[in-house]
């Protein structure tokens, strides 16, 4: 029976904003409303405010989280810029260079304050540190489809790490670092120097051609720059955690996997070459250009999971530990008390 009513009101919640578009599509073929400000200025509301408001009132009281009014106005800003004519898109590019901007900077700082909301109050309840990317994941997984999750994770979180959290973090006695000895942040740093030197001189080069694509290329390279940074960053702000049950293995945003402890065969103290297979890998994305000093063999597939939700499955995993016997004597005891 419910199954019935839950299809009969998505499709009103739905089909209702869909029709509205699709009357609008057609107004906007209409040859009389070429050259109208007055209509085009009326047609350009109702893609960006009319229809995600009707479509809100539609679902709010419904489990449909209330975000996704965000995506229906980015649709109705897609069909204006699809089908209303370049010269009548004077208002829409009036949305798109002041208020889409506003309406993004506003939805990523209440993600923020909201996830360091839950951080503080988890800390309250259970005495311990939780993660901010942890907690972010969580939190946008109740109001974001599956799909973009991650993928809304990993942007949030270069924008935190990268341009709010500088304070340094204590790993506590069951937390173990693995950035100290590695030489990951320096080849990080050296990348990020590179994509400096190269940014400078091919925008030098391409500006001569064209200053759009030239501006264009040198933002995306900022923006790799800076993702660079926060992944060195991130390191030290996320170490690995042993509890009775489980070993908690991340590498700063970039990898993280949760092992039972009852699916570990064994760990050993090894920098010896790992085979080549499918269900080998190492924690570090960067593999061979990073050494590993413990290796973990596992008694089932486990996976581990990258940057933007990126998934690999592993039986044996590779690893830097900076206090590699202190790790490998703590998981013996956990394992010999599971």
């Amino acid at each position: 029976m419910n199954t019935p009513i839950l299809l009969n009101r998505n499709l009103i919640n739905f089909g209702i904003p869909l029709g509205l578009l699709v009357v609008i599509i057609f107004l906007m073929q209409s040859p009389f409303l070429k050259g109208n400000d007055v209509i085009n200025f009326a047609i350009t509301v109702d893609l960006l405010l009319t229809v995600p408001l009707i479509y809100f009132l539609l679902i709010r009281k419904s489990k449909i989280p209330k975000t996704t009014v965000i995506p229906v106005m980015v649709i109705g800003l897609l069909v204006g810029s699809y089908f209303l004519p370049k010269e009548d898109q004077t208002y829409l590019d009036l949305f798109k260079n002041w208020a889409l901007p506003i309406i993004e900077l506003s939805i990523l700082t209440l993600v923020i304050i909201k996830v360091r909301k839950a951080v503080v109050t988890y800390k309250k309840l259970k005495n311990v540190s939780p993660d901010f990317y942890d907690t972010l994941k969580n939190f946008c997984s109740e109001i974001l489809p599956k799909k973009l999750v991650f993928p809304f994770a990993t942007e949030v979180a270069v924008f935190y790490y990268g341009f709010i959290h500088w304070k340094s973090r204590q790993p506590e006695n069951n937390e173990y670092t693995y950035h100290k000895n590695s030489g990951t942040p320096a080849l990080l740093g050296g990348f990020i120097l590179v994509i400096a030197i190269e940014t400078i001189a091919l925008h030098y080069l391409l500006a001569q051609w064209n200053v759009i694509i030239a501006w264009t290329l040198t933002g995306l390279s900022i923006y790799t720059a800076v993702q660079l940074l926060v992944f060195a960053k991130a390191l030290s702000k996320r170490p690995i955690i042993i509890t009775e049950e489980t070993l908690l293995l991340r590498y700063g945003i970039m990898n993280e996997s949760q092992i039972p402890m009852a699916d570990i065969d064994s760990v050993v103290l090894s920098k010896k070459e790992l085979e080549k297979n499918k269900l080998t890998r190492t924690l570090s994305p960067l593999r061979d250009l990073e050494s590993h000093n413990v290796i973990i063999n596992l008694k089932r597939e486990n996976t581990l999971q990258g940057v933007y939700g990126i998934k690999k499955n592993f039986k044996t995993i590779g690893l830097h530990i900076d206090e590699p016997h202190d790790f490998i004597e703590e998981i013996e005891k956990a394992l010999q008390s599971n």
